[in-house]
């Protein structure tokens, strides 16, 4: 990690590729998601929506904890799953609502 920024990236990729976790941290989270012209529940909810548009489930399961932090509710992320299932193709959606079963409220 470089600079004063939280480790947001996981400890696996921080071993095997030190410097896309540093890229993770200090670009992405640090820089990226601080930007003022949209606030962070807008970013979740276009990266949940990125996500399951592009079937990323495992980057899935962070960013819908991330967007619960940033205050999307779980019906929310359930709509967006609903919503992109006309866009992205239903089993993008019924995987991102199989993701969403496994987090905890």
């Amino acid at each position: 990690m470089t600079g004063d920024n939280p480790r947001v990236a996981p400890q696996l990729v921080r071993d095997l590729a030190p410097k896309l976790a540093d890229l993770t941290d200090d670009v992405l989270f640090a820089d990226v998601w601080e930007r003022p012209e949209l606030s962070p529940r807008e970013r979740s909810l276009i990266t949940v929506a990125t996500l399951i548009a592009l079937g990323r489930d495992a980057q899935l399961v962070s960013h819908m904890n991330k967007a619960i932090a940033n205050g999307i509710s779980r019906e929310e992320l359930a709509e967006v799953a609903t919503h992109l299932a006309f866009y992205a193709g239903w089993p993008a959606a019924m995987s991102a609502v199989s993701v969403l079963a496994d987090i905890e409220e």
